[in-house]
């Protein structure tokens, strides 16, 4: 019923910067959280950063300070800006956005990924 398109994924070196982003469509009554995601090969999907509709942040420890978090209500879209990047930034990158879709229902929803490399 939602769709999400993650885009801005690609090869970047060192120290470099990036930004993502992602849009919502489909049948979007009112989105409440909307975060990022990702998963390096052989490791667990973590938690990068998240964003209230009201605008309350948060991150996770090894970004803070480098990645930012921002959001369009009236687009229904997210960005993370990404700066002075490194190596074990590398991973696929995961849209994630909830709705309240009846009472007492939380739905969930994930965007296809978009990769990341850091490299040299």
């Amino acid at each position: 019923q939602v769709q999400l398109v993650e885009s801005g994924g690609g090869l970047v070196q060192p120290g470099g910067s990036l930004r993502l982003s992602c849009a919502a469509s489909g049948s979007i009554i009112s989105i409440n959280v909307m975060g990022w995601y990702r998963q390096a090969p052989g490791k667990q999907r973590e938690l990068v950063a998240s964003i209230t509709s009201g605008g309350s942040t948060n991150y996770a420890d090894s970004v803070k300070g480098r990645f930012t978090i921002s959001r369009d209500n009236a687009k229904n879209t997210v960005f993370l800006q990404m700066n002075s990047l490194k190596p074990e930034d590398t991973a696929v990158y995961y849209c994630n956005a909830d709705q309240w879709e009846r009472v007492g229902y939380l739905r969930n929803y994930w965007g296809k990924g978009t990769l990341v490399t850091v490299s040299s």
